[in-house]
């Protein structure tokens, strides 16, 4: 597997040390936004499967606020690397109206999942929708989507796994963020 890696383009250590800034900076805002409300009104994670499930993981864990989880399935594309139709696979089990939630998403390419994403929850009357990202891939962008919190920023249109992001459902388990071999991806 780690013969299919170019090069890797941030290390185990470096996602860690981010997740906590992370996971610090997100505490903050909601104690400060919620104070004493957020022993009754917890904030609520939404990870998108499967590529955020490991970094939702670490980054829950990394907030000292009281923080519920939720899981969604959004499509986007399918058994190929190119984006088309979104479509939602999984939705949410729980209601969202009143809640403040955090988007957790692996990696924001066209922004078109997001997007979607977003428009599916706000007709929900949630209290807050922001987004936390591990990656955001600028040069695809073809939907504008602001992202709250960002772990890193890639801006080279490079096929990207690890660290739960994937192609063809392998890889996810690497440790670090690795530029895949072009020899790798079937076209």
């Amino acid at each position: 597997m780690h013969n299919k890696i170019e090069r890797i383009l941030f290390t185990e250590s470096q996602i860690a040390q981010r997740v906590r800034e992370l996971g610090e900076q997100i505490s903050r805002d909601y104690e400060t936004l919620l104070g004493e409300k957020l022993s009754r009104e917890p904030l609520l994670a939404i990870g998108l499967l499967r590529g955020a499930v490991i970094f939702l993981a670490d980054l829950a864990r990394a907030m000292k606020i009281p923080v519920e989880l939720a899981f969604m399935a959004i499509s986007s594309y399918g058994a190929s690397t190119s984006p088309s139709e979104v479509r939602t696979v999984k939705d949410l089990e729980i209601p969202v109206a009143g809640r403040h939630i955090l988007i957790v998403e692996d990696i924001v390419d066209t922004g078109q999942t997001l997007a979607h994403l977003q428009e599916l929850l706000q007709a929900r009357h949630p209290a807050s929708v922001k987004i936390c990202a591990l990656l955001d891939k600028i040069p695809r962008r073809a939907r504008t989507v602001s992202i709250d919190y960002v772990g890193f920023t890639l801006a080279e249109d490079a096929f990207v796994v690890g660290y739960g992001l994937d192609y063809a459902e392998r890889y996810r388990n690497l440790p670090y963020i690795a530029l895949l071999k072009q020899s790798a991806i079937r076209s």
